[in-house]
């Protein structure tokens, strides 16, 4: 059950397992979602990495503080009420963004959005993450992180799929 399972320190999560896209295999919560999104990269990406915007169609997301998006620049942002404290490991236009996050001074995750093009207007969205911290699974599950990763990338099919209004 991992029940006290910390995970490697933060820096060697960033370092060795973001930077080269890797989860951390060993951490008792652990999730891979994907989608077909009907949309042109571009327009997908442009909703992921416009982070300060994500409550224009993110319900359950917003950013508290966010500078320069840049491998190694930090941000703050809010997810269902919790706080995170992240690290951009992998800032890659139209193909991957991944970040390092610790929340409740404890909790450690790896956090990757994949694209891949299926076609101009087609895009797959693969949202993967680990997730670690002692007594974690105590209230926390792999099935509950894959259902609100699940309603996320809902969320991001819907708004990149729907017609953008005509100007006035």
């Amino acid at each position: 059950m991992k029940l006290f399972y910390t995970g490697p320190a933060t820096t060697d999560l960033h370092e060795n397992y973001a930077k080269k896209g890797l989860l951390d295999e060993n951490a008792p919560v652990r999730s891979v979602s994907t989608i077909v999104v009907d949309a042109p990269i571009d327009t997908v990406w442009r909703l992921l990495s416009d982070m300060r915007n994500w409550p224009d169609w993110r319900s359950d997301a917003h950013v508290l503080e966010l500078g320069e998006m840049k491998v190694d620049a930090s941000f703050r942002w809010n997810l269902h009420g919790t706080t995170i404290k992240a690290t951009f490991a992998t800032i890659e236009p139209q193909r991957e963004l991944a970040w390092t996050g610790v929340s409740m001074g404890c909790m450690k995750a790896v956090d990757r959005l994949r694209l891949t093009p299926l076609s101009e207007t087609r895009t797959e969205v693969t949202m993967e993450e680990s997730l670690a911290g002692p007594l974690l699974t105590l209230f926390f599950s792999s099935e509950k992180l894959r259902a609100g990763h699940d309603a996320m990338l809902g969320m991001l099919k819907a708004a990149a799929e729907s017609p953008i209004p005509a100007a006035a």
